[in-house]
C-alpha cells in the first residue's frame, strides 16, 4: 500500500479536475498533477539511483511545486521529509544529518542557504531547486506507476522538537496517513469533488497533511500567491471558489477577523474553518461564530498522532442553546473515530473523570516511533500508548479539556517553539550563568518568547548581544524578543527552575 495511490485514484476518475491552483491561476489538473508527480518519481530514481525507504527532504515555502515533489517522492518508494522553511541553516543541517536525507528539493530563495559546502551535511548529495531548467526537465522523464509499499513503512518524518532541544522525527507510516485521511471524513467533512481547500498555513505541516484527504476525493488544493498567509488575500481567494475548507491557528482567525477587509468580506463560500495548534479563547470563539457563521470546528493533537487526537465538530459550535455550549467550546472536543485516549497518573494508572494528569493516546494514526531514536520512542510509546506530555481531564461526557500544554511549550502564531533550545543557544554567551526561556501572553500571536537571563557578575552582556547569538544559531521567530536580567532564577528544593513562577514575575512586571 502507498499512500500516493489517493493521487493515482483521483487522477483516474476525476482527470479534468482542478487539483493545484496558485492565487486564482490553475496549475495542474489531476491528470497533470499525476504525470508530473509520476515523472518526478522517475527522475529521482533514475538520476540520482533512489531506492526504496531513502529520505528526500523537501524544504520550501507554500507553492504548487511542494505538493508534485511531497506525490513524486511517494510515486518512488521514498520517504519525505519535509521541513519548515523559516528554520535557521543549523537546523536544516541537523534534519538533513538525523534523517539521512540523500537529497533535498527546494526554492531559489533556499538554495544557496541549504547548499552542502554552506551547511555542514554529510548525508546530503544534492540541492534541486524548483525554478530551475533542471527541475523542470523532469516534468518529461519516463512515467511510473506508484511503487508498492508495505503500510508499515515510514512515508513522512515529521519533525517535531522535544524539551530535549533538539527535533525529533516521528515516523508516519502509509498506514497512519490512510488512517488520517479517513478519520477526517468522519469527524470532520466529507469532501467531494467540487470542493477546495485553502492553504494558508505552512504545507510542511499540518496543512500539507490536510491536503490528503481532498486529493483523496479530487478536491482543489488552492495556494496562496503569496505563499503565506495574509488575511486580505485569504479574504479575496475565498469567494472565487466553492467548498472552501481554511485550517488556520487561533492566532491567523483572530488576525482575519480584525482585518479591514472582514467587514466588506464574501464569506459565502467558505465551507469549514477549523483550528488548532493552540488553545482558542472562549470571548474570541464566539466572535468567529460571528463573524463566519456556524462553519467552525477544532482539532487537537501533535505529530506523533498526525491530525489528530480529539475533535469538535460543526455541530457543537452550533448548538449555542445547550447549557454545557460555553464548556465545550472550552474544550478539546471527544476522540476521534480512529483514536482512544485517557488521562493517567505518574504511574500510567487511569485517574477518575474530573481529574488532571497526562493524556495517553492510542489508535493505528499513532507514529511509528521516532526516527532513529529508540530511547525516546520507547518512552514514548511505553505500554502501547503514546504519552503526549499534555495535561488534561476528561468530564463524564468524554469531552477533554487542555490544562497545559507539553512541558513548557511555547506556541506563538501556531508554531511550536521549545524553550530549552532557546536556553542552550543563550548559555553559550560567556558571560551568561543561567536562563529560562517562558512564554508571554501577546495579543495577536498567542504567546511571545521572552528569557530571564542572569549575568555573571559585573558582567555587561546586554540584550543586543543575545539578539546577535540568537540570530547566529536558530530562527528568528524563536529568538525572544525581551530579555529580563535578574540576581536570580526561582528554584525548588531540587534545584529545577520553577517556571510558573516566572510566568507569574511577568505578570507583576506588566503592572509596573
Amino acid at each position: 500500500m502507498n499512500i500516493a495511490t489517493l493521487l493515482s485514484k483521483a487522477a483516474a476518475s476525476f482527470p479534468d479536475r482542478p487539483a493545484v491552483t496558485l492565487g486564482t491561476n490553475l496549475w495542474s489538473n489531476y491528470k497533470q498533477l499525476h504525470e508530473r508527480a509520476s515523472s518526478i518519481a522517475a527522475g529521482l530514481i533514475n538520476n540520482f539511483a533512489l531506492t526504496n525507504g531513502d529520505r528526500v527532504a523537501i524544504a520550501m515555502s507554500n507553492r504548487p511545486e511542494f505538493i508534485e515533489s511531497l506525490f513524486g517522492i511517494w510515486y518512488a518508494g521514498l520517504v519525505a521529509v519535509p521541513i519548515n522553511a523559516k528554520l535557521h541553516p543549523t537546523e536544516f543541517s541537523y534534519i538533513f544529518k538525523n534523517s539521512g536525507s540523500r537529497l533535498c528539493i527546494t526554492d531559489k530563495g533556499l538554495k544557496d542557504i541549504l547548499d552542502p559546502t554552506t551547511v555542514e551535511n554529510k548525508a546530503l548529495e544534492e540541492i534541486i531547486s524548483v525554478d530551475s531548467e533542471y527541475y523542470r526537465n523532469l516534468y518529461v522523464q519516463t512515467k511510473i506507476t506508484p511503487i508498492n509499499r508495505d503500510p508499515e513503512e515510514p512515508a513522512w518524518l515529521f519533525y517535531t522538537s522535544g524539551t530535549t532541544g533538539r527535533p525529533k522525527g516521528a515516523t508516519l507510516t502509509h498506514r497512519n496517513l490512510l488512517i488520517m485521511t479517513l478519520s477526517y471524513f468522519a469527524d470532520l467533512d466529507p469532501i467531494n469533488c467540487k470542493d477546495s481547500v485553502l492553504h494558508a498555513a505552512p504545507l510542511s505541516h499540518a496543512s500539507g497533511l490536510y491536503a490528503l484527504p481532498h486529493i483523496a476525493k479530487a478536491a482543489n488544493n488552492v495556494i496562496p500567491k503569496s505563499g503565506a498567509f495574509d488575511p486580505a488575500e485569504i479574504l479575496c481567494l475565498i469567494p472565487k471558489f466553492m467548498g472552501v475548507t481554511l485550517f488556520a491557528a487561533p492566532t491567523m482567525i483572530v488576525r482575519l477577523m480584525n482585518s479591514p477587509e472582514i467587514k466588506k468580506a464574501n464569506l459565502k463560500n467558505l465551507k469549514l474553518l477549523y483550528y488548532g495548534g493552540a488553545p482558542m479563547h472562549v470571548e474570541d470563539v464566539k466572535q468567529a461564530l460571528k463573524v463566519f457563521g456556524k462553519k467552525l470546528a477544532q482539532i487537537y493533537g501533535q505529530g506523533e498522532a498526525p491530525m489528530t487526537i480529539s475533535y469538535l465538530s460543526r455541530d457543537f459550535y452550533a448548538d449555542t442553546n445547550d447549557p454545557a455550549f460555553e464548556e465545550r467550546i472550552a474544550s478539546a472536543g471527544i476522540a476521534r473515530t480512529d483514536v482512544e485516549f485517557r488521562v493517567v497518573d505518574e504511574h500510567d494508572s487511569p485517574l477518575e473523570n474530573g481529574e488532571a494528569g497526562e493524556i495517553l493516546v492510542r489508535g493505528d494514526v499513532v507514529m511509528k516511533g521516532y526516527w532513529d531514536d529508540p530511547e525516546a520512542t520507547t518512552s514514548a510509546l511505553r505500554g502501547g500508548w503514546l504519552h503526549t506530555g499534555d495535561i488534561g481531564s476528561i468530564n463524564d461526557e468524554g469531552f477533554l479539556t487542555l490544562l497545559d500544554r507539553s512541558k513548557d511549550l511555547i506556541i506563538s502564531g501556531g508554531t511550536n517553539i521549545y524553550p530549552r533550545e532557546i536556553e542552550e543557544i543563550i548559555l553559550q554567551h560567556p558571560e551568561v550563568l543561567e536562563v529560562a526561556v517562558v512564554g508571554k501572553e501577546h495579543a495577536e500571536w498567542g504567546e511571545e518568547v521572552v528569557a530571564f537571563i542572569v549575568p555573571i557578575k559585573r558582567s555587561k552582556v546586554n540584550a543586543k548581544a543575545l539578539d546577535k547569538l540568537c540570530l547566529e544559531r536558530i530562527a528568528r521567530f524563536k529568538r525572544p524578543k525581551k530579555y529580563f536580567f535578574e540576581t536570580s532564577l526561582p528554584k525548588n528544593n531540587y534545584g529545577k527552575v520553577m517556571k510558573k513562577d516566572l510566568r507569574q514575575l511577568l505578570n507583576i512586571k506588566k503592572t509596573q
